[in-house]
């Protein structure tokens, strides 16, 4: 009886496993792929860059760090058919060639807050006082736009001790913020102030990604055009890319991150409006002058789920403004489903590049990743301890963030 018993058990045990299984939907293949910060991700190294001095853009921007996200099994299948329907006919020209970059900011950026000397002695800033904050951008002052730093400077004074009124873009808030200031008299120049410093545009010299023909839209950087100073991601009032050639290089070491040293040329031809400025790069409508001329044919796109972990090449311009393809490694592939710089860890394995630059350095941001003849990525930064080690962006996150996809 008892034998007879425990046969039963072995039958009906499975089969009430496999009811409740389909009763509560439990996927089989649900996991949780990662949950640390990406740092923790690639190797004890990393770990140790995150204690000491971090990772830079390659390029000569700031970003704030991001974290990779759990993403199971089943969600990544998801997010590949979305993907792929927006995705079966994109041709895109690789870039690779060096840009000049120059961006007016919309109003203009608070860089710092500072005393004023004034005819009593020092005064604490009427600004910091008033509640304006570093990163915050001046729009407008008593209702009149502003454009450029010039204008704060004219505006404070064009009326006598009178109190103003200025309207700030914070960070993360759509609206704006409505503050009154009175400014000081500056006993070192006789000029009315209100205690801050403020920046209206930058400029520097970064990588084309990719250019798509079909939609006239190009894409760079890889990452967020960012005041050095404060960190900010700058809003775009208006900007444009022209040709740069890169006329030296500043090995990187150990330490110290290289840098590709540019020249802007030919300024007055626009090859680029910039449109906008996001954590992916920047992005804006452009013309055919941005297809180049050694690698002038379109290329497909690579899906995250078409990347594997192995032989890669950049494409990128170590003198002059011709790219050229080299070797190098995708190390980590790091589950994304929000939008991000930091995608794919990846080392430079070429000896030349070794040899010329050291790896991964400032001015390479915006070098498309390209794995089995489609881009799949792009630069965005260094291991500062490590310099032939860094990150690349999933090129679909440029793609929609230009507009070639539909988010």
């Amino acid at each position: 009886m008892k034998k007879k018993f425990n046969i039963v058990c072995c039958i009906i045990a499975p089969l009430l496993v496999i009811a409740l299984s389909a009763y509560l939907k439990i996927p089989n293949n649900a996991i949780n792929i990662f949950d640390r910060p990406m740092e923790s991700l690639y190797s004890s190294q990393l770990a140790k860059e995150k204690e000491g001095k971090g990772n830079m853009l390659a390029s000569s921007y700031i970003i704030e760090k991001k974290n990779a996200v759990s993403v199971s099994l089943e969600e990544q299948t998801q997010i590949k058919s979305t993907f792929v329907k927006g995705n079966e006919e994109i041709m895109i020209y690789p870039g690779g060639q060096p840009i000049g970059v120059k961006l007016n900011t919309k109003g203009v950026l608070v860089v710092a807050l500072s005393d004023i000397s004034g005819t009593n002695g020092k005064v604490q800033s009427p600004a910091a006082n008033a509640g304006i904050q570093i990163g915050d951008s001046i729009i407008r002052i008593n209702d009149i736009e502003i454009n450029r730093a010039e204008d704060v400077t004219r505006l404070i004074n064009r009326e006598n001790n009178s109190e103003i009124t200025l309207k700030l873009q914070r960070k993360n808030n759509s609206s704006l913020l409505e503050v009154k200031v009175k400014p000081t008299l500056d006993s070192t120049d006789g000029k009315q102030k209100i205690g801050l410093w403020v920046r209206d545009s930058t400029a520097g010299v970064g990588t084309l990604t990719l250019y798509d023909d079909k939609t006239k839209k190009f894409a760079a950087l890889g990452h967020p055009i960012t005041d050095a100073d404060t960190g900010t991601i700058l809003s775009v009032n208006n900007g444009v890319i022209v040709s740069s050639n890169i006329v030296s290089i500043k090995k990187g070491t150990r330490g110290n991150p290289g840098e590709l040293r540019g020249l802007f040329i030919d300024e007055s031809k626009v090859k680029g409006q910039i449109i906008k400025n996001t954590e992916c790069g920047i992005f804006g409508d452009g013309t055919k002058s941005l297809v180049n001329s050694k690698f002038n044919k379109p290329m497909k796109v690579g899906l995250r789920d078409e990347i594997k972990e192995g032989k890669a090449q950049i494409l990128t311009t170590i003198n002059g403004s011709e790219p050229e393809l080299f070797q190098i490694e995708i190390q980590k592939l790091l589950p994304q489903n929000t939008s991000g710089s930091k995608s794919m860890v990846i080392k430079i394995t070429d000896p030349k590049l070794l040899e010329k630059t050291g790896g991964i350095v400032q001015g390479m941001s915006g070098s498309p990743i390209i794995q089995n003849n489609k881009i799949v990525g792009a630069v965005t930064h260094v291991l500062i301890n490590k310099p032939d080690v860094g990150y690349g962006i999933y090129i679909e996150w440029m793609l929609k963030d230009s507009g070639i996809l539909s988010k």
